[in-house]
């Protein structure tokens, strides 16, 4: 195989070409979605590679018997095979879901804590502390040496004991004494942001750094960028609310699929369109009726797991 094929790629990339293959493979795709897949190949080599590991995965599992196959989709979790059953055959799944899982780290899946795509969780620590975990995270927890790893995706932070909690990520290590930090992980760089604390910051490269309550700062393999303000007073994820002010659509969009479980697509018509408002997360599907209200746009939705947004028409 080509080296370049070789090697781990970004989660949300073997994510997206797998969601590509169900789309493609379903019967289900227009001349429109195989432009899209097209221009999404040409976007980034990265995206390239992914399609054609996932091409040759789909060539080694063609001959798969359908009994096999079905016992492999029941991994890691159950409700998933309900989903990718929904929206393609077995012959796309298997390839598909397996890959995926490979191209997920593998501490992920024994992290001690760990949430689904959508789900929230609240954890109490031994010392009091408050530890919150949004959509598609986990985290190890190590109180013997006061030491949280997040391992993907956010979480929330509130050290209220004698000592103070340290977290590690890919990029440093980030400590206090008292408060609350947030930390956003994802492939290429980790936010912190100190919304009721002083939070020391050890960068892999570069200088330490002191945040103070309301700023924050992205780390990065090449270390820390520059510090900017935000408002702790806005409720956010742990709040269970997501946020827009004059956002473009398709950035919202992109963030509300976070806490979607299959498939969110949108024509890019709709990219540049303005949306403001506070929407709660527990019900993802009233946000995208709130949309439809106040944009327009149309929202169709193939089965609960496959939708997509649209242009009104206009019916005068």
């Amino acid at each position: 195989m080509n080296s370049a094929l070789k090697g781990p790629l970004p989660r949300d990339i073997a994510r997206a070409a797998a969601q590509w293959l169900a789309l493609i493979e379903s019967g289900a795709a227009t001349d429109a979605d195989h432009q899209r897949l097209q221009q999404w190949r040409d976007r980034d080599p990265a995206h390239e590679t992914a399609w054609q590991k996932l091409q040759l995965l789909r060539e080694r599992f063609s001959g798969v018997p359908s009994t096999l196959a079905m016992a492999t989709l029941d991994r890691p979790r159950p409700e998933r095979r309900a989903v990718l059953k929904q929206i393609a055959g077995v012959t796309v799944l298997l390839p598909a879901a397996w890959w995926l899982s490979r191209q997920m780290p593998l501490d992920a899946w024994r992290a001690d804590l760990q949430t689904s795509t959508g789900e929230h969780k609240r954890v109490r620590l031994f010392d009091g502390s408050t530890l919150q975990l949004n959509t598609d995270s986990a985290v190890n927890v190590d109180m013997s040496t006061r030491q949280l790893t997040l391992v993907r995706g956010e979480i929330a932070l509130n050290v209220s004991g004698l000592a103070g909690l340290s977290i590690q990520v890919p990029f440093g290590r980030i400590t206090l004494d008292r408060g609350e930090v947030c930390v956003r992980l994802d492939s290429a760089r980790c936010q912190v942001s100190a919304v009721s604390a002083r939070v020391q910051l050890q960068p892999l490269h570069g200088a330490e750094l002191l945040l103070l309550e309301g700023q924050q700062v992205t780390l990065s393999a090449a270390g820390p960028g520059a510090v900017s303000a935000f408002d702790p007073r806005l409720p956010g994820w742990r709040q269970r609310v997501l946020m827009a002010q004059d956002q473009k659509l398709g950035d919202f969009l992109r963030e509300l699929s976070r806490y979607r479980p299959g498939i969110l697509r949108w024509e890019p018509e709709l990219e540049t369109l303005r949306v403001t408002g506070s929407f709660g997360l527990d019900d993802t599907d009233r946000i995208l009726s709130l949309l439809a209200t106040s944009l327009p746009v149309e929202v169709h939705m193939r089965t609960r797991y496959w939708v997509t947004l649209a242009p009104r028409k206009n019916l005068g």
